[in-house]
């Protein structure tokens, strides 16, 4: 009784006695942090989305250890945390020590435990290196290639893949649709860099989760959530953005406004860009120089000698987001969630197009994309349950409308093409995760999507006005849809295995019927129905804490899709790509196999490789038309082309990267990735990137961070070029024999950010310090040359 009574008496007064909650901080920029796990030898709890915790129950302790995979580890007391007003400020750490990822199941997992091949772009490190877009933030990983045709634009490059056989998706909907080619694709950028709240990248295929265009990998961006409340007050916040960029003058101004009730949240977000025409460097590769333009003088085509040899003309454009999200959470079980996002970009001009010759003559007098637009309405509705079906569902239903359009005219023409596209997407994805025991996973679900392609072309005379109907890029009202089941099962044995095992049945339908006004095929419609099969199966071993051995097998399946069966268009000068009735899917068998070793929690090193065998690979290759090796197309004699599907083709590289922690004020992290890839015939294969990379010094102290680097690629000789990239000369440096080549650079780079208050940080740097000219492998424009930047952020 006498127990019974003290301990009554005990629990009393703990109930009385005031709760004292730990903030935890960055050190660099003294934002607060998320999921620090903070634990004695008797007791944990972790940080919420406030950098807030409940100490409760460490008040006698001598050992507490605040940890986060992205901060260095802190040891304290209790005392020491008296000392320091509860106030605990962790420092940034190179390191990748088992972070957090959605991408591989859908669901939240530990990267310790999942086989594939998985970095993330965290927000505060998009925060501190400024991209103009999330093609450039993607750029930012050192383990992503991009390319540019145009300012307005970038293309991923994966693994030697690129365009349509790597899948975006933005909170949890797949971006791509019907007609996203197999060229190179610009579509990222229609994404706002300054609302995503970090990226996921799949290196290798993702098609058991992701289905059909995840064979080369899967670019996950989530972006910010609207943020509730923890107390009896709103949570009310905001982040502004102002920048500057010296080398295509770019303006940049960016705000987000949250206000969060206890189960009402609201969530909105504004960019707008506006960018000059693009300064390229002045040192080495004068044949990259533009020496001339094409301008209209009292309405006539007249070459103008450009003043400024370095200046891009014309590369400028504009671009402006928004994003609107509104949550609501009725209870702790059901979390819902709208979104829409709408972005709009200006006129783009095709700079790899405007510096084309015919004849010794510039070719075009104008070629541009017209406004690119893209909007998404989506519903995310998550229920927590004990039902024997899943303790977690997702379901998401997005309906997005994307639109673009081509124009273009000729060198003292009259006649100004203009085509246009509008494709309607809807996409339904059910997803669940039911824990079977405690060391055993399963998640399963299933997909749909729907694609709806239109589009139209007409030919004005720029100077009567008059339209006629002409040749549309693709086959009016097609249709493209798909339907998808996957099962996936995670089970770990002993703390030091780990197994994951999956299938997915795909089933996709394709119509595209043909107006054969313009073009007399032999064939008025194309239907194509195919299924697919695939699988996983990959294994995670870790002989001791601080190493892991990843394998992973997989296979990967994509169907043709609109833009792959239908399209009539000038791939190069002198090409032109028709419709291949008998095209069909390709597979991909993918092996990766990797190691990581961390050392004294200093220094992490991640080799991996991998191996792809693709069969019935889409290749771009000679054709005939009605017979004809050659037709007039756009009123040139065009050798014809067509996507067929090859025998196979095989890809292979190695990624290496070293983290280490030098001290507490400096930092060390270099990347270099390697890809080799050949068709049956020996053929370079397009996507295939030369060796590059980047290196990594970087300082921090108190309010400061600094980051000097430098990025490199290497060469890709004439013989190294696949036919497609030696048909674009001008594209190209020459080499000692007057043939096309890909030349090695480097650049220096620093950036920098200064916490100046609580609430304002400023960001510098400059880019390409050594003002180098050069041109990305397979791009059309010109890297920027020597590049200020300054941004002023603010978060109230």
């Amino acid at each position: 009784m006498k127990q019974i009574i003290y301990t009554i008496i005990l629990s009393i007064i703990a109930a009385q006695t005031p709760a004292q909650i730990v903030s935890v901080l960055n050190k660099t920029d003294q934002q607060p942090i998320f999921n620090v796990f903070i634990f004695n030898a008797n007791k944990s709890t972790i940080t919420n989305e406030f950098g807030k915790a409940d100490l409760k129950g460490f008040e006698k302790s001598d050992h507490i250890v605040f940890q986060h995979p992205a901060f260095k580890n802190l040891h304290t007391s209790y005392k020491e945390l008296e000392k320091n007003d509860f106030i605990i400020k962790l420092e940034e750490s190179v390191l990748n020590l088992d972070e957090i990822i959605v991408s591989a199941s859908q669901w939240e997992q530990q990267k310790s435990e999942v086989p594939n091949k998985i970095f993330t772009i965290p927000g505060r490190e998009i925060q501190f290196t400024n991209p103009q877009t999330t093609a450039d933030l993607l750029g930012v990983s050192d383990k992503v290639f991009i390319q540019k045709s145009q300012m307005g634009g970038g293309s991923p490059m994966i693994r030697g893949f690129a365009a349509n056989r790597i899948l975006m998706v933005v909170d949890g909907v797949r971006m791509n649709n019907a007609i996203y080619r197999s060229g190179n694709l610009q579509n990222v950028i229609s994404l706002d860099a300054n609302a995503i709240e970090n990226s996921e990248v799949i290196l290798g295929p993702g098609s058991v989760i992701y289905g059909s265009d995840a064979i080369g990998g899967v670019i996950d961006f989530h972006t910010k959530r609207p943020k509730l409340t923890t107390t009896d007050k709103p949570n009310i916040s905001a982040n502004t953005l102002l920048r500057y960029g010296s080398a295509n003058f770019e303006k940049t101004g960016h705000i987000d406004f949250n206000l969060g009730f206890e189960k009402l949240a609201f969530l909105s977000s504004l960019t707008y860009s506006d960018y000059n025409d693009l300064l390229m460097g002045s040192v080495k590769h004068e044949e990259y120089t533009r020496p001339e333009y094409v301008d209209k003088i009292n309405s006539v085509d007249t070459i103008i000698n450009n003043q400024n040899k370095n200046l891009q003309r014309f590369t400028l454009y504009n671009q402006f987001n928004l994003l609107q999200k509104i949550r609501y959470r009725p209870s702790k079980n059901l979390d819902i969630e709208y979104a829409f996002h709408y972005s709009e970009l200006s006129d783009v001009p095709r700079y790899d197009r405007l510096i084309e010759y015919s004849d010794n003559k510039l070719k075009y007098a104008e070629w541009y994309y017209g406004p690119q637009k893209w909007m998404m309405n989506s519903i995310k509705v998550l229920h927590k349950s004990e039902f024997a079906m899943y303790d977690n569902s997702k379901l998401t239903l997005a309906l997005q409308n994307y639109e673009e359009s081509r124009h273009d005219r000729k060198l003292n023409k009259t006649s100004l093409r203009h085509r246009q596209e509008n494709v309607r997407l809807i996409t339904v994805n059910l997803d669940f995760e039911k824990t079977i025991k405690e060391n055993s996973e399963l998640f399963y679900g299933f997909e749909i999507a729907d694609n709806l392609v239109n589009s139209s072309g007409i030919i004005e005379n720029i100077n009567t006005g008059n339209e006629i109907k002409s040749a549309s890029r693709y086959p009016d009202g097609s249709k493209y849809s798909s339907i998808a089941l996957y099962l996936n099962q995670k089970r770990i044995i002993k703390e030091k295995i780990s197994f994951i095992a999956g299938l997915r049945f795909n089933q996709i339908n394709t119509t595209a019927i043909f107006d054969t006004t313009f073009y007399p095929f032999p064939f008025d419609e194309i239907k194509l129905n195919h299924s697919a099969l695939n699988g996983s199966l990959g294994a995670v071993y870790k002989p001791y804490t601080s190493t892991q051995i990843n394998f992973n097998f997989s296979t990967g399946f994509r169907a043709p899709n609109i833009d792959d069966l239908g399209k009539v268009f000038d791939s190069e000068p002198g090409n032109v790509i028709v419709p291949n009735e008998n095209l069909g899917p390709e597979y991909i068998y993918n092996i990766d196999l990797g190691i990581t070793s961390s050392f004294y929690e200093k220094l992490q090193i991640e080799i991996s490789c991998f191996g792809s065998f693709i069969n019935n690979v889409m290749v771009r290759d000679d054709f005939d038309y009605n017979g004809l090796d050659s037709i007039i197309y756009d009123s040139t004699l065009s050798k014809v082309e067509a996507l067929v599907n090859a025998d196979y083709g095989l890809l292979f590289g190695v990624n290496f990267s070293l983290y280490a922690d030098l001290s507490s004020h400096f930092s060390l992290k270099t990347h270099l990735n390697y890809i080799k890839g050949q068709d049956q015939d020996k053929n370079p294969l397009r996507h295939v990137t030369p060796v590059y990379g980047a290196t990594h010094v970087i300082y921090t102290r108190e309010n400061f961070k600094a980051d000097l680097y430098s990025l490199y690629n290497g060469a890709i000789k004439n013989s190294e070029l696949s036919s497609t990239e030696q048909a674009k000369p001008h594209l190209y440096a020459s080499d000692i024999n007057g043939n096309p080549y890909s030349p090695a650079w480097y650049t220096i780079n620093l950036k920098t950010s200064y916490q100046i208050t609580k609430k304002i940080q400023l960001n510098a740097g400059m880019e390409n310090i050594l003002n180098v000219r050069y041109r990305p492998y397979s791009s059309g424009i010109i890297a920027p040359g020597r590049n200020f930047i300054l941004a002023l952020r603010g978060r109230f």
